[in-house]
């Protein structure tokens, strides 16, 4: 995968990706990966408002966003943009909300190809924590803790 930069986190390490005019991807990479500087001014303002919500979540994100998806899945990702820092919805409370099923919206937050601006983090299970890019336990629910805590600051 050709990312435009490699972000260290305090989780891990984000690859970038973005083409001339948008942000069209944030992946969590594994732990061996090494920083890259960034290679466009887009990628470097990305990276540069990345850093910003790591000290401060309360930092609003102006990136633009190239997304491709179905509409429902545009729907969930927009609902997931409304909802405010240090708040959390469920996957049934979206679904009702977008008159869709929880399994649905599910299954968009673990296709959401920008996480951390798109908070997909903040959509949890009814019960708990629930799931993180299609994955129920692990690395992946961990970083889903840290954001979440980060959030409640």
């Amino acid at each position: 995968m050709d990312y435009q930069a490699k972000l260290s986190a305090p989780f891990g390490m984000l690859g970038i990706r973005c083409d001339d005019e948008a942000l069209t991807g944030i992946d969590f990479l594994h732990a061996g990966e090494q920083p890259q500087r960034a290679t466009s001014a887009l990628a470097e303002n990305v990276c540069g408002q990345l850093l910003c919500y790591f000290e401060n979540p309360d930092v609003e994100f102006l990136i633009r966003l190239k997304l491709t998806a179905t509409p429902h899945r545009q729907k969930v990702w927009q609902a997931m943009l409304s909802i405010p820092r240090g708040e959390t919805r469920s996957y049934g409370e979206l679904a009702t909300e977008l008159h869709s099923s929880a399994r649905a919206v599910g299954q968009a937050c673990g296709a959401n190809p920008i996480p951390i601006v798109i908070p997909c983090h903040r959509v949890v299970g009814r019960a708990g924590l629930g799931g993180f890019m299609h994955h129920a336990s692990g690395d992946p629910v961990e970083i889903k803790r840290w954001l979440l805590a980060h959030e409640q600051r």
